[in-house]
């Protein structure tokens, strides 16, 4: 597999080695030993998997107390995938990395603890899978406004369609409780 470093340093871009020929593809998607190389250490408790639509935004999300880490990866469609740094006290603090995660491209996309997380749909639809180093526990979500300007994120749709909940996010600047970093 090939690691990409991103602009910040916890966060990775991964490809993994794919083998195709006339009769399909086949790629490992997950071997612990090879990820925990990467510095992607903890072990996974829970699998997720989402379908959305065409302009479908969710996000940005994230837990605090109980952070997740989260291994996210685009299984049909294409997606424009967020990350951004929320723990208090981190030099990149407020800073994001987007990328493209996509069937074609079939990379994965490691989202750390202390990080929103939040993507949009740019295909017809898109089925999107994640893995999560935490539980999910509603009693400790947190949304931040997808569309906060001191965030900057180009999202590449203009009139996302969002649930009730995404759309009540709150400025990051409005945000009391955010993870402290290096305690998450």
């Amino acid at each position: 597999m090939n690691i990409i470093a991103t602009e910040i340093p916890e966060v990775l871009i991964i490809e993994p080695k794919l083998f195709g020929d006339a009769r399909g593809f086949f790629l490992e998607s997950y071997q612990a030993e090879r990820y925990a190389a990467a510095g992607i250490r903890r072990p996974f408790v829970q699998d997720n998997m989402s379908r959305s639509a065409r302009g479908v935004l969710r996000g940005l999300h994230l837990q605090n107390p109980k952070a997740q880490g989260k291994l996210v990866t685009v299984l049909r469609g294409t997606v424009i995938d967020v990350a951004v740094d929320v723990r208090r006290g981190s030099p990149t603090f407020g800073r994001h990395v987007a990328v493209e995660l996509s069937e074609d491209n079939r990379r994965q996309f490691w989202v750390p603890r202390g990080f929103a997380h939040g993507f949009a749909v740019l295909s017809d639809t898109a089925d999107f899978f994640y893995k999560c180093d935490e539980l999910y526990t509603p009693e400790n979500e947190v949304v931040v406004k997808w569309n906060d300007p001191v965030l900057g994120i180009d999202w590449r749709i203009d009139a996302p369609t969002l649930s009730a909940r995404d759309a009540a996010g709150r400025h990051l600047a409005e945000i009391t409780g955010l993870p402290v970093y290096g305690e998450v």
